[in-house]
């Protein structure tokens, strides 16, 4: 028995040398054709992730050539009787094993488990603190990658979409019709703000911070999204019609007062032409305008970051808000639902990444990635999150916070994988979240990728700005959060706290035991009320 336990270890160690050789061969060659012609590709995410592992493979090669040169004359010394080459020799040998093997990537620090119903922050909206979730299986049918794509009309049910978001409008505002609700969520928004007891005005401007992050090696000239990533996911065109639908028809918004895109990104045509189609005088912005695409551009309003490490202030290129942030009277923030690999999780907050738009990404200004927790896995830290969530244009005029999750990832370039948790069972979660909690909202997403994926949702300091967010008049790091740069201290964000259980999913709210967070389910059974609110958009056919 040990016999075959010894064989059966061995070839699991030789399966994994060649997948790792494999797989490194193949980053290196993917990394020298990509970025040789283009050197400025090298800041792109698919390379900074082929980046390590080929430079990996590189240090593993040269430390076992080292290896067996220095081990060979080393032995060669001995038999000569030249002990002290001998002995360097061997010396030199040890050092090029332990080069590859110190550099490699260790296994991210695990945070202790999260401490339940234990709110922090004060909580924000119209109703403190609620978190509305909205579960519909109807709503995704596909069979994974080979089988259509996941952003077709055939695999996301256009109307269940509508359904779900106007029931999600309903219950976070307390109504039983999605204009009255509306309504109810505007003016306390402007109340808020310290502005009259208004909602929502003709000619104001809303602009919808989505997440195309995926789409970042789209061909800038044709704007398509290469096959080999068609399938990561961004954020759905489906229930971007829903939110558009709502807007221009319950709420009364004219389709050229809305702004949609991601400033950072290329807006690709599968995306495009199917939103496009059913709201055509939207402004649609990006990084590369034309094709009906507008040009996003910088506007003369600052961004300061509250990094109390000088050094990595010093010589940087300020920056500024994007145009379409910037005159808007109100924002939207419509992330994607997905863990990440380095940051742990990326919602709402780690969605205005893409508002400072910037290419090179790091070419000369402030890197926003130095304050996550694969680089700073502790608690009680500045981060970065923290700034962009409480600017006064950014998360200062946000309204609505709508997490996408009818299809959502394990890693930041995420292929969708149907999740085990219930209430989804082996099934695609299916499911929306709103809230105007900007911390309430990602506490609840983080509590979801806690329990879905045991790695880098755990990672230690994952939720450290949620806890510096919820306490940013007073944060544990000890941090000034002053993003507009005017002296002033930010204030409370919002309520982080952690459900009691991934099956009851009750916060203190729930249990009347505290002013925290209120979950509240709404199944694909719940009633509706009133017909006529439900969006009679239909799907829109467009090739990919």
């Amino acid at each position: 028995m040990m016999m075959d336990a010894s064989n059966k270890t061995g070839s699991r160690n030789r399966k994994a040398t060649w997948e790792f050789s494999i797989a490194g061969v193949l980053a290196l060659i993917w990394f020298l054709i990509r970025v040789v012609p283009k050197p400025s590709r090298a800041t792109y995410p698919c390379q900074r992730v082929a980046f390590p592992l080929a430079s990996g493979f590189v240090i593993w090669i040269l430390g076992l050539i080292g290896w067996a040169v220095f081990y060979r004359k080393a032995k060669r010394g001995l038999y000569q009787s030249r002990y002290l080459a001998a002995g360097i020799c061997l010396c030199l040998a040890l050092v090029a094993i332990w080069v590859p093997l110190s550099t490699q990537d260790s296994q991210p620090v695990l945070a202790d488990p999260p401490v339940a119903n234990a709110p922090l922050g004060e909580a924000k909206g119209l109703h403190p603190g609620r978190v509305v979730w909205v579960h519909d299986p109807a709503a995704t049918d596909w069979d994974g990658p080979g089988y259509g794509h996941w952003f077709e009309n055939m695999h996301t049910d256009q109307t269940a979409v509508n359904l779900m978001l106007s029931r999600a409008i309903r219950t976070l505002g307390g109504e039983e019709e999605d204009a009255v609700a509306w309504e109810a969520l505007f003016r306390h928004f402007n109340q808020t703000r310290g502005l009259s007891d208004v909602g929502y005005e003709a000619g104001q401007k809303i602009a919808v911070k989505v997440n195309l992050n995926l789409t970042f090696d789209s061909d800038p000239e044709t704007f398509v999204k290469p096959p080999e990533y068609i399938d990561h996911i961004d954020s759905s065109p489906q229930l971007m019609i829903a939110l558009l639908d709502q807007l221009v028809r319950v709420v009364g918004v004219d389709e050229a007062d809305i702004s949609v895109g991601d400033p950072s990104r290329i807006m690709p045509n599968y995306w495009y032409d199917r939103v496009q189609a059913a709201f055509p005088n939207v402004a649609y912005t990006a990084y590369v305008g034309g094709m009906g695409r507008t040009l996003e551009t910088l506007s003369s309003i600052p961004f300061h970051w509250s990094d109390p490490i000088a050094s990595r202030m010093d010589a940087k290129s300020p920056d500024f808000v994007p145009t379409s942030l910037a005159e808007a009277d109100y924002i939207i923030n419509l992330p994607v639902l997905k863990s990440h690999d380095f940051s742990g999780i990326t919602v709402c907050a780690k969605n205005h990444y893409g508002s400072l738009f910037r290419w090179p990404i790091a070419a000369g200004y402030y890197d926003m990635h130095l304050t996550r927790p694969e680089e700073e896995p502790r608690e009680g830290y500045y981060r970065a999150l923290v700034d962009l969530m409480g600017h006064e244009n950014l998360g200062g005029k946000t309204i609505l916070y709508l997490v996408d999750a009818l299809f959502a990832g394990h890693g930041w370039a995420a292929v969708p994988l149907k999740w085990n948790m219930a209430p989804f069972n082996g099934d695609w979660p299916s499911s929306i979240f709103v809230s105007q909690d900007p911390v309430a909202a990602d506490s609840v997403a983080f509590d979801f990728l806690y329990d879905e994926w045991t790695d880098h949702p755990r990672m230690s300091g994952t939720d450290d700005y949620l806890t510096e967010a919820a306490l940013a008049h007073s944060p544990p790091s000890g941090a000034f959060y002053d993003p507009e740069g005017d002296g002033t201290l930010m204030e409370s964000l919002g309520v982080h706290e952690h459900w009691n259980n991934p099956i009851d999913k009750q916060y203190s709210r729930n249990l009347g035991t505290g002013d925290g967070i209120e979950l509240i389910e709404v199944g694909n059974s719940s009633p509706v009320a009133d017909d006529q609110s439900v969006s009679t958009v239909e799907n829109v056919p467009v090739a990919v």
